[in-house]
Protein backbone atom coordinates (compact mmCIF):
# COMPACT_ATOMS: atom_id res chain seq x y z
CA UNK A 1 0.00 0.00 0.00
CA UNK A 2 1.36 3.32 -0.88
CA UNK A 3 0.91 6.71 0.07
CA UNK A 4 1.96 10.38 -2.26
CA UNK A 5 3.21 13.51 -1.25
CA UNK A 6 0.41 15.63 -2.77
CA UNK A 7 1.63 18.27 -5.63
CA UNK A 8 -0.21 21.39 -4.50
CA UNK A 9 -0.97 24.14 -7.54
CA UNK A 10 -1.35 27.62 -7.08
CA UNK A 11 -4.37 28.85 -9.30
CA UNK A 12 -5.63 32.07 -10.30
CA UNK A 13 -8.75 30.47 -9.33
CA UNK A 14 -8.21 28.58 -6.40
CA UNK A 15 -9.23 28.58 -2.75
CA UNK A 16 -8.09 28.14 0.58
CA UNK A 17 -9.94 24.56 1.04
CA UNK A 18 -7.54 21.94 0.33
CA UNK A 19 -4.51 22.47 2.91
CA UNK A 20 -7.38 22.17 5.74
CA UNK A 21 -8.52 19.27 3.84
CA UNK A 22 -5.81 17.19 3.88
CA UNK A 23 -4.34 18.47 6.97
CA UNK A 24 -1.54 20.36 5.91
CA UNK A 25 1.24 22.04 7.43
CA UNK A 26 1.42 24.57 4.12
CA UNK A 27 1.53 28.21 3.92
CA UNK A 28 0.46 27.59 0.53
CA UNK A 29 -2.81 30.32 -0.57
CA UNK A 30 -4.98 29.80 -3.52
CA UNK A 31 -4.02 26.12 -4.19
CA UNK A 32 -6.55 25.31 -6.97
CA UNK A 33 -5.61 21.39 -7.25
CA UNK A 34 -3.65 18.64 -4.97
CA UNK A 35 -2.45 16.34 -7.61
CA UNK A 36 -2.88 13.17 -5.15
CA UNK A 37 -1.80 10.35 -7.54
CA UNK A 38 0.03 11.40 -10.86
CA UNK A 39 1.69 9.88 -13.33
CA UNK A 40 1.74 12.51 -16.09
CA UNK A 41 5.56 13.61 -17.34
CA UNK A 42 7.14 16.36 -14.95
CA UNK A 43 3.99 15.82 -12.49
CA UNK A 44 5.13 12.45 -10.93
CA UNK A 45 3.60 11.87 -7.84
CA UNK A 46 6.37 10.78 -5.30
CA UNK A 47 6.23 8.04 -2.56
CA UNK A 48 5.93 9.30 0.89
CA UNK A 49 6.91 6.35 3.08
CA UNK A 50 8.07 3.00 3.32
CA UNK A 51 10.63 1.04 1.14
CA UNK A 52 10.35 3.02 -1.93
CA UNK A 53 9.78 6.53 0.04
CA UNK A 54 11.27 9.17 -2.84
CA UNK A 55 10.19 6.79 -5.67
CA UNK A 56 8.39 8.65 -8.46
CA UNK A 57 5.10 7.04 -9.36
CA UNK A 58 6.03 5.49 -13.18
CA UNK A 59 9.38 4.20 -11.77
CA UNK A 60 7.14 2.22 -9.55
CA UNK A 61 5.60 0.77 -12.23
CA UNK A 62 8.60 0.40 -14.19
CA UNK A 63 9.66 -2.02 -11.22
CA UNK A 64 6.89 -3.55 -9.73
CA UNK A 65 5.25 -3.99 -13.06
CA UNK A 66 2.13 -6.11 -13.22
CA UNK A 67 2.56 -6.91 -9.55
CA UNK A 68 1.45 -3.29 -9.21
CA UNK A 69 -1.19 -2.33 -11.55
CA UNK A 70 -2.19 -5.70 -13.32
CA UNK A 71 -1.06 -7.75 -16.33
CA UNK A 72 -3.87 -6.74 -18.52
CA UNK A 73 -2.95 -2.67 -17.39
CA UNK A 74 0.84 -3.02 -17.03
CA UNK A 75 0.21 -4.47 -21.47
CA UNK A 76 -2.31 -1.56 -21.95
CA UNK A 77 -0.54 1.32 -20.36
CA UNK A 78 3.28 0.65 -20.02
CA UNK A 79 4.93 2.36 -17.53
CA UNK A 80 3.10 5.00 -16.88
CA UNK A 81 0.59 5.03 -14.41
CA UNK A 82 -3.32 5.01 -16.35
CA UNK A 83 -5.32 7.33 -13.39
CA UNK A 84 -4.79 10.35 -12.21
CA UNK A 85 -6.46 12.01 -9.23
CA UNK A 86 -6.87 15.36 -7.89
CA UNK A 87 -8.68 17.73 -4.93
CA UNK A 88 -9.88 20.74 -6.74
CA UNK A 89 -10.88 23.82 -4.87
CA UNK A 90 -12.55 26.60 -7.18
CA UNK A 91 -12.67 30.04 -5.47
CA UNK A 92 -13.58 31.38 -8.60
CA UNK A 93 -15.31 29.68 -11.86
CA UNK A 94 -12.51 27.76 -13.79
CA UNK A 95 -12.59 28.14 -17.84
CA UNK A 96 -15.01 26.20 -20.28
CA UNK A 97 -12.96 23.97 -21.41
CA UNK A 98 -13.35 20.29 -23.63
CA UNK A 99 -11.04 17.62 -23.68
CA UNK A 100 -10.26 15.29 -26.86
CA UNK A 101 -10.77 11.34 -26.86
CA UNK A 102 -7.88 9.08 -27.16
CA UNK A 103 -7.96 8.95 -31.14
CA UNK A 104 -8.45 12.70 -31.57
CA UNK A 105 -5.49 13.08 -29.26
CA UNK A 106 -2.99 11.07 -30.78
CA UNK A 107 -3.88 11.90 -34.73
CA UNK A 108 -2.74 15.93 -32.72
CA UNK A 109 0.70 14.21 -31.27
CA UNK A 110 -0.66 14.38 -27.91
CA UNK A 111 -0.97 11.02 -26.30
CA UNK A 112 -4.32 10.32 -24.67
CA UNK A 113 -7.48 11.87 -24.24
CA UNK A 114 -9.26 12.57 -21.34
CA UNK A 115 -12.57 11.26 -19.84
CA UNK A 116 -12.93 12.08 -15.95
CA UNK A 117 -15.56 11.90 -13.30
CA UNK A 118 -16.31 14.80 -10.64
CA UNK A 119 -17.67 13.64 -7.23
CA UNK A 120 -18.44 16.70 -4.90
CA UNK A 121 -17.54 17.39 -1.70
CA UNK A 122 -18.32 19.62 0.96
CA UNK A 123 -18.60 22.52 -1.40
CA UNK A 124 -20.23 26.46 -0.48
CA UNK A 125 -24.01 26.66 -0.47
CA UNK A 126 -24.12 28.24 -3.62
CA UNK A 127 -21.88 26.44 -5.66
CA UNK A 128 -22.39 25.08 -8.98
CA UNK A 129 -20.72 23.98 -12.34
CA UNK A 130 -21.79 23.13 -15.83
CA UNK A 131 -22.10 20.16 -18.07
CA UNK A 132 -23.00 19.53 -21.02
CA UNK A 133 -25.51 21.06 -23.56
CA UNK A 134 -28.59 21.99 -22.73
CA UNK A 135 -29.38 23.40 -26.46
CA UNK A 136 -28.63 22.28 -29.95
CA UNK A 137 -25.65 24.15 -31.71
CA UNK A 138 -23.64 24.11 -34.68
CA UNK A 139 -20.10 24.23 -34.75
CA UNK A 140 -20.48 27.59 -36.18
CA UNK A 141 -23.10 28.89 -34.01
CA UNK A 142 -20.42 27.81 -31.06
CA UNK A 143 -18.03 29.98 -32.59
CA UNK A 144 -20.55 32.77 -32.76
CA UNK A 145 -21.35 32.08 -28.86
CA UNK A 146 -17.95 32.43 -27.96
CA UNK A 147 -17.00 35.17 -30.02
CA UNK A 148 -20.06 37.38 -28.45
CA UNK A 149 -19.52 36.09 -24.81
CA UNK A 150 -22.58 33.77 -25.03
CA UNK A 151 -21.52 30.21 -24.86
CA UNK A 152 -22.71 30.04 -21.25
CA UNK A 153 -26.65 30.37 -22.63
CA UNK A 154 -25.91 27.02 -24.03
CA UNK A 155 -24.57 24.88 -21.21
CA UNK A 156 -26.56 22.84 -18.78
CA UNK A 157 -26.05 24.75 -14.92
CA UNK A 158 -26.06 22.79 -12.10
CA UNK A 159 -26.64 24.02 -8.19
CA UNK A 160 -24.43 21.13 -6.75
CA UNK A 161 -24.13 19.75 -3.00
CA UNK A 162 -21.99 16.94 -1.36
CA UNK A 163 -22.21 13.56 -3.05
CA UNK A 164 -23.29 14.65 -6.13
CA UNK A 165 -21.55 13.05 -9.23
CA UNK A 166 -20.96 13.89 -12.88
CA UNK A 167 -19.24 11.62 -15.78
CA UNK A 168 -17.24 13.44 -18.00
CA UNK A 169 -16.60 11.50 -21.36
CA UNK A 170 -14.04 13.15 -23.54
CA UNK A 171 -16.33 15.33 -26.23
CA UNK A 172 -18.23 17.18 -22.95
CA UNK A 173 -18.14 20.52 -23.00
CA UNK A 174 -18.04 21.73 -19.14
CA UNK A 175 -16.81 23.89 -16.60
CA UNK A 176 -16.03 23.69 -12.88
CA UNK A 177 -18.20 26.80 -11.08
CA UNK A 178 -17.66 28.97 -8.02
CA UNK A 179 -17.55 27.08 -4.64
CA UNK A 180 -17.00 23.94 -4.96
CA UNK A 181 -14.36 21.48 -3.83
CA UNK A 182 -14.30 18.05 -5.96
CA UNK A 183 -12.78 15.01 -6.34
CA UNK A 184 -11.67 14.35 -9.85
CA UNK A 185 -10.62 10.91 -11.45
CA UNK A 186 -9.35 10.78 -14.72
CA UNK A 187 -6.98 9.33 -17.48
CA UNK A 188 -3.32 10.16 -17.28
CA UNK A 189 -3.84 13.15 -19.48
CA UNK A 190 -3.43 17.08 -19.23
CA UNK A 191 -4.20 18.08 -22.49
CA UNK A 192 -7.16 20.53 -22.13
CA UNK A 193 -8.49 22.80 -24.21
CA UNK A 194 -9.99 25.76 -22.95
CA UNK A 195 -12.76 27.27 -24.74
CA UNK A 196 -14.07 30.14 -22.72
CA UNK A 197 -12.31 32.09 -19.86
CA UNK A 198 -14.68 34.89 -18.95
CA UNK A 199 -12.13 37.79 -20.31
CA UNK A 200 -9.77 36.89 -17.07
CA UNK A 201 -6.56 38.32 -17.09
CA UNK A 202 -3.49 36.23 -15.73
CA UNK A 203 -1.03 37.81 -13.16
CA UNK A 204 1.18 39.56 -16.06
CA UNK A 205 -2.13 40.76 -17.54
CA UNK A 206 -2.31 38.83 -20.71
CA UNK A 207 -5.43 36.89 -21.59
CA UNK A 208 -5.03 33.04 -21.11
CA UNK A 209 -5.27 31.23 -24.44
CA UNK A 210 -8.14 29.75 -25.61
CA UNK A 211 -8.31 26.70 -27.84
CA UNK A 212 -11.60 27.67 -29.52
CA UNK A 213 -10.89 25.96 -32.95
CA UNK A 214 -9.57 22.70 -31.73
CA UNK A 215 -12.59 22.23 -29.25
CA UNK A 216 -15.08 22.94 -31.54
CA UNK A 217 -13.34 19.46 -33.65
CA UNK A 218 -13.67 17.54 -30.25
CA UNK A 219 -16.92 19.02 -28.71
CA UNK A 220 -20.01 15.89 -28.31
CA UNK A 221 -22.74 18.47 -29.76
CA UNK A 222 -25.60 15.84 -28.57
CA UNK A 223 -28.03 17.12 -26.10
CA UNK A 224 -29.27 14.53 -23.49
CA UNK A 225 -32.14 15.15 -20.64
CA UNK A 226 -29.25 15.10 -17.99
CA UNK A 227 -25.70 15.04 -16.66
CA UNK A 228 -25.88 14.62 -13.27
CA UNK A 229 -25.21 10.66 -12.20
CA UNK A 230 -28.06 8.91 -10.34
CA UNK A 231 -27.63 7.02 -7.74
CA UNK A 232 -28.84 5.56 -4.35
CA UNK A 233 -26.60 6.02 -1.23
CA UNK A 234 -26.24 3.41 0.74
CA UNK A 235 -24.22 2.67 4.11
CA UNK A 236 -21.70 -0.50 4.78
CA UNK A 237 -22.09 -1.60 0.86
CA UNK A 238 -20.45 -0.32 -2.55
CA UNK A 239 -21.98 2.21 -4.60
CA UNK A 240 -21.25 1.95 -8.24
CA UNK A 241 -20.97 5.52 -9.45
CA UNK A 242 -19.09 4.99 -12.83
CA UNK A 243 -17.75 2.00 -15.10
CA UNK A 244 -16.00 3.22 -18.35
CA UNK A 245 -13.19 1.59 -20.32
CA UNK A 246 -10.84 3.86 -18.73
CA UNK A 247 -11.63 3.34 -14.52
CA UNK A 248 -14.88 2.12 -12.45
CA UNK A 249 -15.29 4.26 -9.28
CA UNK A 250 -17.45 3.14 -6.12
CA UNK A 251 -18.48 5.17 -2.96
CA UNK A 252 -18.41 3.40 0.32
CA UNK A 253 -20.01 4.74 3.68
CA UNK A 254 -18.49 2.67 6.32
CA UNK A 255 -19.89 2.84 9.87
CA UNK A 256 -18.57 -0.70 10.54
CA UNK A 257 -15.26 -2.86 9.55
CA UNK A 258 -15.58 -4.04 5.86
CA UNK A 259 -13.68 -6.71 4.26
CA UNK A 260 -13.24 -6.27 -0.01
CA UNK A 261 -11.55 -9.20 -1.64
CA UNK A 262 -9.68 -8.10 -4.73
CA UNK A 263 -8.18 -11.47 -6.09
CA UNK A 264 -10.14 -11.95 -8.79
CA UNK A 265 -9.33 -8.13 -10.07
CA UNK A 266 -6.21 -7.50 -12.56
CA UNK A 267 -5.93 -4.04 -11.27
CA UNK A 268 -4.45 -1.56 -9.04
CA UNK A 269 -6.96 0.24 -6.78
CA UNK A 270 -7.06 3.30 -5.54
CA UNK A 271 -8.79 4.83 -2.48
CA UNK A 272 -9.64 8.40 -2.06
CA UNK A 273 -10.51 9.95 1.23
CA UNK A 274 -13.52 12.19 2.03
CA UNK A 275 -15.05 11.73 5.21
CA UNK A 276 -13.93 10.07 8.63
CA UNK A 277 -10.43 7.85 9.35
CA UNK A 278 -9.94 4.75 9.74
CA UNK A 279 -7.98 1.83 8.83
CA UNK A 280 -6.53 -0.75 5.76
CA UNK A 281 -4.91 -3.88 6.31
CA UNK A 282 -3.80 -6.12 3.49
CA UNK A 283 -4.00 -9.80 3.42
CA UNK A 284 0.34 -10.01 4.59
CA UNK A 285 -0.67 -8.17 8.03
CA UNK A 286 0.36 -4.75 6.22
CA UNK A 287 -1.50 -2.18 8.01
CA UNK A 288 -1.90 2.02 7.08
CA UNK A 289 -4.14 4.53 8.39
CA UNK A 290 -6.41 6.39 6.15
CA UNK A 291 -8.55 9.71 6.81
CA UNK A 292 -10.14 11.74 4.53
CA UNK A 293 -7.91 14.02 2.70
CA UNK A 294 -5.70 11.09 1.94
CA UNK A 295 -5.25 8.98 -0.91
CA UNK A 296 -3.85 5.50 -1.52
CA UNK A 297 -3.13 3.18 -3.97
CA UNK A 298 -3.57 -0.79 -3.36
CA UNK A 299 -0.77 -2.64 -5.11
CA UNK A 300 -3.10 -5.86 -8.05
CA UNK A 301 -1.35 -7.92 -5.37
CA UNK A 302 -3.55 -6.44 -2.45
CA UNK A 303 -5.70 -9.67 -2.64
CA UNK A 304 -7.93 -9.28 0.22
CA UNK A 305 -8.31 -6.06 2.40
CA UNK A 306 -9.78 -5.17 5.41
CA UNK A 307 -11.29 -1.47 5.92
CA UNK A 308 -11.88 -0.75 9.66
CA UNK A 309 -13.13 2.93 11.15
CA UNK A 310 -15.82 5.26 10.45
CA UNK A 311 -15.08 6.74 6.90
CA UNK A 312 -16.74 7.56 3.52
CA UNK A 313 -14.22 6.83 0.34
CA UNK A 314 -13.93 6.56 -3.59
CA UNK A 315 -12.63 3.39 -4.85
CA UNK A 316 -11.12 3.34 -8.32
CA UNK A 317 -9.35 0.95 -10.49
CA UNK A 318 -8.96 0.08 -14.23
Amino acid sequence: MFKFNPLLKSTIWGGEKIVPFKHLDSDAERVGESWEISGVKDNESIVAEGEYAGWKLNDLVSHLKEKLVGTDNYARFGNEFPLLVKFIDARQQLSIQVHPTDEQAQEMGLGRGKTEMWYIMKSDADASLRSGLKQQITPEQYKEMVENDTITDALAEYDVKEGDVFFLPAGRIHSIGTGCLLAEIQETSDVTYRIYDFKRKDKEGNFRQLHTKEAAECIDYTVYPDYRTSYEPRQDEPVELVSCPYFTTSVYDLTEPMTLDYSDLDSFVIFVGLEGEGEIADSEGNTVSFRAGESILLPATAGVVKVAGTIKFLESYV
